[in-house]
């Protein structure tokens, strides 16, 4: 019956995820490998919230981007120094008594890493913060960001959200853990672009390899913040050292024509703003 739907163009057929561990041959091919990542924390401040759980999935892919196999997982809780919230245990199902006594072995972290060529989390921007204050081998490590650095929409999906990407390949999970999410990750990137014939990690590995541009829009105009947040740029408060303004990251190919967007649009005159050039070993690290 499920075959029979979905071969159909009148239905969507969903199924239930099941991790596995072999994906593509190598066939006696050269591969590298890769992490992902996935952190629940006891909320979004990267400097005051703890991590209180990480997962992680080392897989093995070839040159053109095919994932063969599973390496390795890991799996730990931390016990933070305060009790849990209760919106993070709403939101993630860890209470206090799971993460009691536990600690993540900094050692042993360091050790699976290693010889990660990439890690990806499904929201870089925030996993690596945490993990680079945790374990420092990360600050070492190039990073992509599968909610980011793929255009999903343009691939005929609905959005970035996981559970989005999850249905657009055919499969549902109900996930409880971290790792669930990175088995799921692991499939969406395994899975076939229709538009392209390549893997999704194809596309987000020449993504990640790519320089791009973040150029800052400080001491603009406060009458015209509208402009710039339809333009994408994003407001960072300062907290962190980085400059309290907007800013965008774009291709390095547009870096000339987004300066120009900035002396005629807002700031009416000729301008140098700052521009900082971010690649796969800096983006998405508070270091950035």
């Amino acid at each position: 019956m499920a075959d029979t739907l979905a071969r159909s163009t009148d239905y969507r057929v969903l199924r239930r995820l099941i991790p596995r561990t072999e994906f593509a041959p190598a066939n006696g091919q050269p591969t590298r490998s890769g992490i992902l990542l996935d952190v629940e924390t006891t909320g979004l401040d990267q400097v005051r919230d703890e991590v209180i759980e990480l997962a992680m999935i080392k897989f093995d892919y070839l040159p053109d981007g095919s994932i063969t196999r599973v390496a390795d997982v890991f799996t730990a809780f931390n016990e933070p120094s305060r009790p849990i919230p209760p919106e993070i245990t709403e939101l993630t199902g860890i209470t206090d008594e799971i993460v009691a006594g536990h600690r993540i072995d900094p050692d042993a972290v360091a050790a699976f890493a290693e010889d990660a060529v990439i890690v990806i989390a499904h929201n870089a921007s925030f996993d690596r913060k945490f993990s680079e204050r945790y374990w420092p081998v990360f600050q070492h490590k190039a990073w992509g960001c599968s909610a980011t650095e793929v255009d999903w929409r343009k691939h005929g999906f609905d959005g970035s959200r996981l559970g989005y990407l999850l249905a657009g390949a055919g499969f549902f999970h109900q996930a409880h853990r971290a790792i669930d999410d990175c088995h799921a990750l692991l499939e969406i990137l395994a899975f076939e672009l229709p538009d392209l014939g390549a893997p999704a990690l194809a596309v987000l590995l020449e993504r990640a390899r790519k320089k791009t541009m973040r150029v800052w829009a400080e001491q603009s105009p406060f009458d015209l913040k509208d402009e710039l947040k339809r333009r994408g740029y994003r407001w960072s408060d300062g907290s962190d050292g980085r400059p309290k303004s907007w800013y965008i990251d774009v291709e390095e190919s547009k870096e000339s024509s987004e300066i120009e967007f900035l002396r005629k649009t807002i700031y009416m005159r000729d301008v140098e703003p700052r521009v900082q050039a971010l690649n796969a070993l800096s983006r998405f690290s508070v270091r950035a």
